[in-house]
């Protein structure tokens, strides 16, 4: 089962009041309704079906038919069709899908009039139209597919209400609604209830938060190693130009040292080369003050270098 599928098994079984399974419905039948001569709601996932199929029949009296049907194209997916005719118009009204005899794009206030209102016409929305990727299989990514570029910015803005930062774009010739987002997506499925899918989102994601912070510290100690290497090779080809100029003995006893200890130790950081200084010299050297003086011994490997 997909993760996308066991989110809306999830919330199929959610028990809410009569307004907010008019909500849900509504959200449901916007968008994978077809009126005609009677209503049919299409779905591939049987939870949802069957989620229409009793809140129709509880909430309205009505008995809907389901058809069971193999997917186009030889694919191996169910198709389950809800169908009814009878008081379809009382139905689609109170649902708000049709306003004076006119299929209404937009949804009434009173279908998301609070918050327990909206969050359940966002569930409908979700269980009619919305995908969510397995976070341990790729990466975040919620979305909704409609119809209409109204219909889209709408939705859009409801998620926004809850501070989701969704967008919205064109795709084909429909309209996707996206939140890219962990930890958005991770609240939207608090909002429609999704309980258990919380709990495996974020421990999902808190690993791969730990995953990718190992990954970036490991980077950057082998990006501080290549430099440090690179660095060191540096210092020691200017103690090798100076040596070959004859010129190490008559350095400042000082810098003589550090050069011979850089030599002794190529590939020992600053850090550990002033400690191995000061315990085999005697005479206390900080990392700062062996960066210095490597500078200058740098320096004099530099005019060495403009006379040539």
């Amino acid at each position: 089962m997909s993760f996308t599928s066991s989110v809306k098994l999830e919330v199929s079984k959610i028990e809410n009041t009569p307004p907010e399974y008019i909500s849900e419905l509504s959200a449901i039948f916007k968008n994978i309704a077809v009126i005609e001569d009677d209503v049919k709601v299409t779905t591939e996932n049987s939870n949802v079906a069957r989620r229409i199929f009793n809140l129709i029949k509880n909430i309205y009296g009505v008995n809907p038919s389901v058809t069971v049907r193999r997917g186009y194209n030889f694919n191996k997916n169910y198709i389950y069709i809800i169908e009814f005719k009878n008081n379809k118009e009382l139905v689609l009204e109170n649902l708000d899908i049709i306003k004076n005899g006119i299929i209404n794009e937009i949804p009434s206030d009173y279908i998301i009039g609070d918050e327990n209102l909206l969050k359940s016409y966002l569930r409908g929305l979700f269980l009619a139209c919305g995908s969510i990727n397995d976070p341990k299989k790729s990466r975040y990514h919620l979305e909704f597919v409609v119809d209409t570029e109204n219909y889209a910015r709408y939705v859009s803005k409801l998620l926004n209400r809850l501070d989701l930062n969704s967008k919205y774009l064109k795709r084909d010739n429909k309209y996707m609604i996206y939140v890219k987002e962990s930890e958005k997506i991770s609240d939207f499925l608090k909002v429609i209830g999704a309980t258990n899918a919380v709990m495996y989102f974020e421990n999902i994601r808190a690993y791969r938060d730990q995953k990718n912070m190992t990954n970036r510290l490991n980077n950057c100690e082998q990006a501080n190693v290549d430099k440090m290497i690179e660095t060191a090779n540096n210092q020691l080809k200017d103690i090798k130009l100076i040596k070959e100029e004859g010129l190490l003995d008559v350095l400042d006893e000082k810098l003589k040292v550090v050069a011979i200890y850089r030599e002794k130790y190529p590939e020992t950081s600053l850090k550990d080369l002033s400690s191995i200084i000061t315990i085999e010299t005697g005479d206390s050297i900080t990392k700062s003050g062996l960066h210095h003086r490597l500078k200058k011994i740098h320096e004099i490997a530099n005019r060495i270098r403009k006379k040539d």
